[in-house]
């Protein structure tokens, strides 16, 4: 018999079983109710995977919510479901329900990935905000304390058999202390961890091990412990340690995971803090060396320097002076100014030689002009590249009436000035070949004395050549040097050497400058005596000829 087929506008109406059959195949999990009775009339197979409770006949889940409530979000069985309801007629209704649990475990690892990312990269940024090694660790446990767990402590590499640490507990400010090498032994895998071996895992350390030091007793029960090592440049930076209260307590495998990735970065930046130190250190005892000398007091004149490097944070440049006092039969006091080219490490590391090589010739008595001379070979013979540098060397020494004698020999410098006690600026006519260029240097040593209140003022050219001004490129200049010093008459050495130094820093104004350096020798004033010329200064057979055109010094009368 062949079916017959319905007519246009003629309503199908299938069978419970076909209607039955749609509604399993359905993907989503629908429980359909009866409102009044509140009674399960049926439940896809969808539905009774989530909630086995939901069958036919029997009353309706006690999760899916009776009255007002048009949607739920609960967890049941481990599962996170989630249901939004649908009336169908006055006395049926029907919950759809979703399982959210994969969903909600991606949205909670996504959350947890973000956190510890930022989580990193605060590490990243404090860390790397100082190469202070105290406050480094200090930051370290601090982070480490904070998001990783209940307390941390920092032990770095022993030094003469023990080793610092550096601790935060709860509730307490950073602590910090030392351990003998046998107390290091005492903490399950700390050995191991400063050496650099791998970490151990928390699971294999046995937190009633730990000895009391490690965390005092207000603690609390400590339940889990890790010990990591800290990574370093080419050896271990110290070692980190974890610890977390509680009996339940752990380290999961993430948490172990991060806790590595956080102690590499720390080990990185305890690496760079302790390269830093040391490097500060040698720094430090190179610049001994290298620093002006402190200068000495001779009987008769007085001696003032200024130094002011280029980079001040370096504290040591290109310019330089020096004193040596009386060497064995010599009652001479050599001075020396000098400028190396260039500025900085470079410049000040072949300062350190010339002055060497000057000290060596001041202890045979060698003359200024001849130990230029002789600096002029050691140059040349020891350079890796020409190197030269303009100096003045003097000796100086007492002479009757109070005076000052000054036997001058420069190689390619500024020549000195004097001031004499009348306010009057005179050039020393003393000049020379560079140091340490040709085989064989020219220098036309001068003589001069000084009077008493009368000083002469060695300068490198970082003085005159300092630019600033109304329009921050003019030179300073030696017209301004000398209207400076001739200000000065009457004063002392030191206020002489500390008002031209400040006049030339106001010119500069903060601007870039060249290394200055002034050494200043003084004949030390005297009380006038009611003799004939009322004590004024007996005219030195050594004046400088400045107003003659020849320019030579004059002959003893």
């Amino acid at each position: 018999m062949t079916a017959r087929t319905p007519a246009i506008g003629e309503s199908l109406s299938p069978a419970p079983a076909l209607l039955q059959a749609a509604f399993e195949a359905t993907p989503e999990a629908v429980v359909l109710c009866s409102t009044a009775g509140r009674t399960v009339v049926t439940a896809n197979a969808a539905a009774r995977r989530l909630l086995p409770a939901a069958r036919p006949g029997h009353p309706v889940p006690a999760l899916l919510p009776h009255h007002g409530a048009d949607s739920f979000q609960a967890e049941h069985e481990g599962r996170q479901l989630y249901g939004m309801r649908r009336d169908l007629d006055d006395g049926h209704h029907a919950w759809f329900l979703r399982d959210h649990t994969e969903q909600l475990a991606r949205t909670t690892a996504l959350e947890v990935e973000r956190s510890r990312t930022a989580f990193l990269a605060e590490a990243g940024r404090r860390l790397s905000a100082s190469l202070h090694l105290r406050r480094c660790v200090r930051t370290m446990v601090e982070l480490a304390a904070t998001h990783l767990a209940d307390a941390a402590m920092v032990v770095l590499p022993m030094e003469r058999r023990q080793s610092t640490w550096t601790r935060l507990l709860p509730g307490l400010p950073v602590e910090e202390g030392t351990l003998h090498e046998p107390k290091l032994g005492e903490v399950p895998g700390l050995i191991e961890a400063l050496a650099g071996f791998p970490p151990i895992p928390s699971r294999w350390l046995d937190p009633a091990q730990v000895p009391g030091w490690l965390v005092p007793a207000g603690f609390g029960p400590l339940g889990a412990l890790l010990v990591i090592p800290l990574p370093g440049n080419a050896e271990p930076a110290g070692a980190l340690i974890l610890a977390r209260c509680g009996p339940d307590a752990v380290f999961t495998t993430e948490d172990e995971v991060l806790a590595r990735i956080f102690a590499a970065r720390a080990g990185a930046a305890v690496s760079a803090a302790v390269l830093y130190r040391e490097q500060v250190d040698t720094t430090a005892v190179l610049q001994a060396d290298l620093l002006p000398p402190e200068l000495p007091e001779p009987d008769g004149f007085e001696l003032t320097g200024s130094y002011q490097a280029a980079r001040e944070a370096l504290r040591i440049g290109g310019d330089f002076y020096d004193v040596f006092g009386p060497a064995g039969s010599s009652t001479d006091t050599v001075i020396a100014l000098g400028d190396v080219c260039g500025t900085g490490p470079e410049a000040a590391v072949l300062t350190g030689k010339v002055r060497q090589t000057l000290r060596a010739l001041r202890l045979v008595h060698t003359e200024p002009a001849t130990m230029l001379t002789v600096l002029n070979e050691v140059l040349l013979q020891s350079s890796r590249q020409p190197r030269f540098v303009t100096m003045v060397i003097g000796s100086v020494h007492r002479v009757d009436h109070g005076r000052v004698r000054l036997e001058l020999a420069s190689g390619g410098h500024p020549a000195p000035l004097v001031l004499r006690h009348d306010g009057e600026v005179e050039e020393v006519p003393t000049s020379g070949t560079l140091i340490g260029v040709l085989p064989r240097v020219v220098v036309r040593p001068a003589t001069v004395e000084l009077n008493p209140g009368e000083l002469c003022l060695l300068y490198s050219d970082g003085l005159t050549e300092a630019r600033g001004g109304t329009t921050g490129t003019e030179q300073f200049g030696e017209s301004r040097l000398r209207q400076a010093l001739s200000e000065c008459r009457g004063m002392p050495g030191a206020a002489t050497v500390e008002r031209i130094r400040q006049l030339v820093s106001d010119w500069v104004r903060g601007g870039a400058s060249d290394d200055i350096a002034m050494l200043a020798v003084r004949a030390p004033s005297r009380t006038p005596l009611s003799l004939r010329g009322g004590g004024a200064p007996a005219q030195s057979p050594y004046v400088i000829a400045a107003r003659r055109g020849d320019r030579r010094p004059r002959n003893r009368s």
